[in-house]
């Protein structure tokens, strides 16, 4: 570790909003000239919120910030750029009608107003070279695959002269191919002399590529760690603020009868552009099928599908010998089938209370014969959910708008799976969880499993799909293009399939 002036200091920052919530409260962070620094917590934490104060897009309620030794206060981002930072946020920042090179170039004008197109991408040539981090200037930036679109954005900060570079969640819309290439890539910078700031929930990336691991927990620092001592169920815990709970036992797969039969199915999304094309498949009792891939490769619209609020254009949905195909929503729940969005902004009424949402789905579990809600269970069982999974919340009557995304996903998983349904489509499961709640809600599914329920599982974190998995499906580009068990399908293979390579 260097011996110079740290990169970054930043000493009692604090943040309290107008109405009252402290998002951070007097967190120390240094970041080192020349090292990636992994800033690890979970989904609420503060990490967002302090990097953000970092670029000067928040002010901080108190504080200081030391950039290479020098206070500063930044008025917005523009300042933070001057000194030399790049921030690349989960939703990247382009224009997207614009190509690469007007990207670029409308980029470099920030800092440098006078430059010509040339000198702009020149200087985005030379980066591209130095990283490995090409792309097409030419292509129009709406048109590019996901890891490319943040490739652009890297080079974009590289081209301000960043020499602090901040990555909100990086990985999390990559295939494991293109995380690879990115962490070459960054080890690269380092070696440059960068100073990388590495935000993430996922200990298996942090513990690959960082130097050290500073931890925040509901807005406070836990501590700052070198890497070369962390292990896993140290950061957890950390993270979480107890041991975590331990991994089910993946019993052997005892097969059942089929209980959700997909056959040649094609379903167009709300623009009429066909996403599922032709995809055919089965779910034993006693299985997970997991679907790998990266988001937006028809994932959504195959689970919307089964779950009949999208139509299929072609193709039959059987569930438990029952063609749905034609059949609204609410006739496939009460064949047996639960359906947890990719989303909670879809799948929750934020107005609503958590028991009221608790209900919405199950209404058969709280209904007495005069088709009056028995209230009384409602609360039980939603306050079960909020036991099991620890939803924060004042109290169940609260709002789900309320909550932190976090929570709000909670509630939507725990809902459907109290249910314990026959057939489970269940998207994203664990997506803004910590890692104890999303602990609890995998070994959940493998019970459910092992009570002979069918789940298919459609997951962008590949680690929970090689956890969960008796079966493994690639979706790219709507199609299933490969399928196999965990042990035959290796990482590899896996994240070539997901980038479209057929292997």
């Amino acid at each position: 570790m260097s011996t110079q002036t740290p990169a970054v200091e930043m000493r009692g920052i604090t943040k309290i909003y107008p109405d009252g919530v402290k998002a951070l409260d007097n967190v120390d962070f240094e970041a080192a000239q020349g090292e990636i620094h992994g800033l690890l917590g979970e989904n609420g934490a503060g990490k967002t919120t302090l990097m953000r104060i970092l670029y000067g897009e928040i002010k901080p309620t108190k504080g200081e910030i030391r950039v290479n030794g020098e206070k500063v206060e930044f008025k917005g981002p523009w300042d933070a750029i001057r000194k030399g930072i790049g921030m690349v946020y989960q939703h990247f920042t382009l224009v997207p009608a614009f190509t690469v090179r007007e990207n670029l170039y409308l980029s470099y004008l920030s800092v440098n107003p006078k430059a010509s197109i040339q000198e702009a991408i020149g200087k985005a040539e030379s980066i591209m070279r130095e990283t490995g981090l090409e792309f097409p200037l030419d292509a129009v930036v709406e048109d590019l695959p996901i890891g490319l679109q943040q490739r652009v954005e890297i080079v974009k900060a590289l081209s301000r002269d960043a020499r602090i570079l901040i990555l909100d969640e990086p990985t999390s819309v990559l295939t494991p191919v293109e995380v690879n290439d990115l962490f070459k890539a960054l080890r690269k910078l380092r070696e440059k002399g960068i100073t990388i700031i590495f935000i993430t929930h996922k200990l298996r990336e942090v513990l690959e590529l960082t130097d050290r691991i500073t931890v925040l927990r509901s807005g406070r620092k836990v501590g700052t760690i070198p890497t070369r001592e962390a292990k896993p169920e140290i950061l957890a815990e950390m993270m979480i603020g107890k041991k975590l709970e331990s991994r089910a036992e993946k019993k052997e797969a005892k097969q059942g009868p089929v209980l959700l039969r997909v056959e040649e199915l094609e379903v167009y999304d709300d623009r009429g552009v066909k996403r599922v094309k032709g995809v055919t498949f089965q779910v034993h009792g006693g299985e997970i099928l997991g679907v790998a891939g990266v988001q937006g490769n028809g994932q959504r619209e195959l689970a919307r599908a089964i779950a009949g609020i999208a139509r299929a254009s072609k193709g039959r949905i059987i569930i438990k010998d029952t063609d749905v195909t034609g059949l609204p929503p609410g006739e496939r729940y009460r064949l047996g089938l639960g359906y947890v969005p990719e989303s909670r902004k879809i799948g929750l009424v934020p107005d609503m209370s958590i028991a009221e949402n608790t209900v919405l789905t199950n209404l058969h579990l709280v209904l007495a014969r005069g088709r009056r809600i028995i209230w009384r269970r409602a609360r039980e069982i939603t306050g079960r959910i909020v036991r099991d999974l620890e939803v924060k919340a004042p109290s169940i009557d609260a709002p789900v708008k309320n909550l932190s995304g976090g929570n709000q996903q909670k509630v939507m998983v725990g809902r459907e799976i109290a249910r314990e349904p026959d057939v489970i489509v269940i998207a994203e499961p664990t997506q803004g969880l910590d890692v104890s709640a999303a602990r609890f809600i995998r070994n959940t599914l493998l019970r459910l499993r092992d009570q002979g329920k069918a789940i298919l599982l459609i997951s962008s974190d590949l680690d929970e799909v090689y956890e969960l998995s008796d079966r493994i499906a690639v979706m790219y580009e709507g199609r299933f293009i490969g399928m196999g068990r965990p042990e035959e399908l290796t990482r590899d293979k896996v994240g070539m399939l997901m980038g479209g390579v057929k292997v």
